[in-house]
């Protein structure tokens, strides 16, 4: 396990004026890594929780799309607090995109946007496309969005097209992008914030065995990486990491309040970050667990 090694590498990274130089100096310190080693070793470095999200959240991005831009990118799939097709009105003609998207993450930094949009015609079920635009493009409009309580670091914004000329990728957007990035996010953003936990408390000698489960953590989540999206194996194993580390909760916060430094603040605000999809995550466990028959 190549990234265990690299993890005991103390050394924070800087943060450059952006968002987009931040990550772009990162993977230039990585060299090349896999996915999961970015999320993992790039979330160790980092000097808060939210941008260890940020670290996790390209790398779920590039499990999702290989063939992605080495810059920063942001999936754009929610309008009005929703991810449902039926529920989105951004749509696809004639490799044109128009509508708006209500929460694209650290959007004003990224370099390039997947954009979830109805394509079907009129009359037939409904059907989701993914496409790609890139900011600044003409059509292509980002509007920042008030920072939140949570990694205000990391910025958000509304997407605005407008007959947006795009590019296409193949396959459904629901069944090979939107459905199965959910479960890659969790993976992906649990496996970073362990990292950046692990770091916190290797540099600031927590007992070992809290260390070792964190580590032990982190092997779970290199196996979940293997695992296909949606597969009942992995929603059953992410099911399985993610009670594992809430039992550390507790324990995790009591080391933190007598850890020197602004880490506990900066955890405290940020730990609610694995909450967000929490009630979506246990639905899929649910099915997982009903289809292994273990009801």
């Amino acid at each position: 396990m190549a990234w265990l090694q690299r993890l005991n590498d103390p050394q924070r990274h800087p943060l450059a004026d952006n968002l987009a130089e931040t990550y772009s100096r990162l993977l230039a310190r990585l060299d090349p890594v896999s996915p999961f080693e970015l999320a993992v070793l790039g979330a160790r470095a980092m000097p808060t929780p939210g941008l260890a999200f940020l670290v996790g959240y390209q790398a779920a991005l590039r499990v999702l799309r290989p063939s992605a831009p080495a810059s920063l990118g942001a999936l754009c799939a929610s309008e009005r607090r929703s991810v449902r097709p039926a529920d989105m009105q951004v749509r696809l003609t004639d490799l044109r995109l128009s509508g708006s998207k209500d929460f694209v993450t650290a959007g004003l930094d990224a370099d390039w946007l997947l954009v979830a949009a109805r394509s079907e015609a009129a009359g037939e079920a409904v059907q989701l496309s993914l496409a790609v635009v890139y900011p600044g493009e003409p059509g292509v409009r980002l509007e920042p969005l008030p920072a939140l309580p949570l990694m205000p670091e990391v910025g958000h914004a509304r997407l605005h097209l407008d007959q947006a000329l795009c590019e296409r990728l193949a396959g459904d957007g629901w069944d090979a992008y939107v459905k199965p990035f959910r479960s890659l996010e969790d993976l992906y953003v649990l496996s970073a914030l362990c990292a950046w936990l692990y770091g916190v408390g290797q540099d600031n000698a927590w007992p070992q065995a809290l260390q070792l489960r964190l580590i032990a953590l982190l092997g779970g989540c290199a196996e979940g990486s293997r695992q296909c999206a949606d597969a009942i194996a992995c929603h059953l194993l992410l099911g399985g990491l993610f009670a594992q580390f809430a039992a550390l909760k507790d324990e995790i916060n009591q080391v933190l309040s007598t850890t020197p430094g602004d880490w506990a603040t900066l955890w405290q605000r940020d730990q609610g970050l694995l909450e967000i999809a929490s009630a979506a995550r246990a639905k899929r466990l649910a099915k997982a667990w009903a289809n292994a028959g273990l009801s």
